[in-house]
């Protein structure tokens, strides 16, 4: 039987103006009608569920009329629900309380706004970590309200607006599990052979970006409130090591929360409990660090190693600041490479290095301590500046052999000639690409020893 009734037939037959259907052709007409009806209702649900919604629309129906090449229905739409009155005289009978409209007031009200065409437009959601203050972006405090539900404000056009707050980063019970234990190493067992392989998990296994973003806090927070504690800072620095060397993880990211991280362990005013502490290990190992991140990362962020030089120099020219800190800011500017030692650190080392003389003599620095890290900060630049000069020694031509007759053979051992004294003019002419002491080298091939056999 048909949920359709004949009764319902000839209604809506007579207000299409056909008032003489007979009640056969009524109960022919009611369930071809009821299937049409199913058949519409069916596609009128399957564009509510491919529009993630669970209450059927009027343009549910409309979209399924589409889809049945039907003309679709003229104003069906309505800003609530319909109201349904019942038929008097009619049990099952209903139909729909249309109001009286005056055509003078449709007339003069106001026309509304056309509906926008549907269109991909750009804009930016930040710049250089600043979101910029533009209509499409979201106020800073709605983003960062406490409530989580979703809130719609009203614009100057009355359009609603639905934002969406951002949505809590859920992580798997094992990734959990995984992050504490590495924590609870890194806190508690720096030295131990089971932080060893946690630290060689953290190089190789994939299925760990999830986790990038709470590293990277965790190593923040805990360098900035464990300076004192040289162990556990040099673990941070270790896992820090192993998740650049991973090759499933993208650190970019993220490199402006590790970055300062790494610096600090390389340029802080004090490392550790006691000045007599071993930092100088630390801060290598950061100056390293450093060096393999720029070499990683320069290409993709041009101003990262100017950026860092930068602050490096500065920490170096400032007599303000320790020697501790100059010691890691040498160390930082040489491991980024020897042109980086020539342009920066050579042209400032004479001006620098009597500063640094008295600090050096026991006659002027009474403290232990203090004349300990001068002669450190002196070996940091010896050995900086040697290899910046190594570096050029290396493309210039080869220089000429002795001659055979430039020694005496005996059975001793002997000194060389003056033809080695020749020699070492002839280097110090080899052009001004270096500044050459004749009496240092004189000293030096004065103590030359040749072992010759007979």
């Amino acid at each position: 039987m048909s949920i359709v009734s004949k009764e319902s037939i000839e209604v809506i037959a007579q207000s299409i103006g056909i008032s003489n259907l007979s009640p056969d052709a009524a109960l022919a007409l009611a369930p071809d009608v009821e299937y049409r009806l199913r058949e519409v209702m069916q596609e009128a649900v399957k564009c509510m569920r491919h529009s993630r919604r669970t209450v059927l629309t009027v343009d549910d129906v409309e979209g399924a009329l589409n889809l049945k090449n039907v003309e679709p229905i003229y104003g069906s739409a309505s800003g609530g629900a319909m109201q349904f009155k019942r038929a008097i005289g009619h049990k099952d009978l209903f139909y729909l309380d249309d109001k009286d409209v005056d055509i003078k007031d449709v007339i003069e009200a106001p026309l509304p706004k056309a509906p926008l065409d549907t269109a991909v437009l750009c804009h930016w959601l930040a710049i250089e970590g600043v979101q910029p203050a533009i209509p499409e972006n979201a106020p800073v405090e709605v983003i960062t309200a406490p409530s989580r539900v979703k809130s719609q404000e009203q614009k100057e056009d009355a359009l609603p607006v639905d934002i969406r707050l951002p949505i809590r980063h859920v992580l798997s019970r094992e990734l959990q599990i995984y992050f504490e234990k590495i924590t609870e190493l890194t806190m508690r067992s720096p030295d131990s052979v089971l932080f060893k392989e946690a630290l060689a998990s953290l190089a190789t296994d994939s299925g760990l970006h999830p986790l990038v973003p709470y590293f990277t806090c965790f190593i923040a927070d805990e360098v900035s409130r464990g300076l004192n504690d040289l162990s556990l800072l040099l673990a941070l620095l270790r896992v820090v090591r192993s998740l650049l060397h991973n090759p499933h993880i993208n650190m970019e990211p993220y490199l402006h929360q590790l970055m300062p991280a790494v610096v600090t362990c390389l340029v802080a005013k004090r490392l550790g409990k006691r000045l007599s502490d071993n930092h100088w290990e630390l801060r290598d190992f950061a100056a390293n660090l450093v060096s393999s991140i720029c070499k990683r990362y320069g290409l993709v962020y041009n101003t990262l190693q100017s950026r860092l030089t930068k602050q490096l120099i500065n920490a170096f020219l400032n007599p303000k600041h320790t020697l501790a800190t100059h010691y890691g800011a040498v160390q930082g500017l040489a491991a980024l490479g020897p042109n980086v030692v020539r342009l920066l650190i050579l042209p400032n080392l004479e001006p620098y290095l009597q500063l640094l003389e008295p600090e050096m003599l026991l006659e002027t620095q009474k403290n232990k301590i203090k004349r300990h890290e001068a002669w450190r900060v002196y070996g940091a630049l010896l050995h900086a500046s040697g290899q910046s000069l190594y570096d050029r020694f290396k493309i210039l031509p080869p220089l000429p052999s002795l001659q055979p007759g430039a020694v005496w053979k005996t059975n001793a051992r002997v000194i060389t000639s003056l033809s080695t004294l020749n020699f070492t003019n002839e280097l110090c002419d080899l052009g001004d690409t270096f500044i050459c002491n004749r009496n240092v080298i004189h000293a030096i091939s004065m103590q030359v020893r040749v072992n010759l056999t007979p």
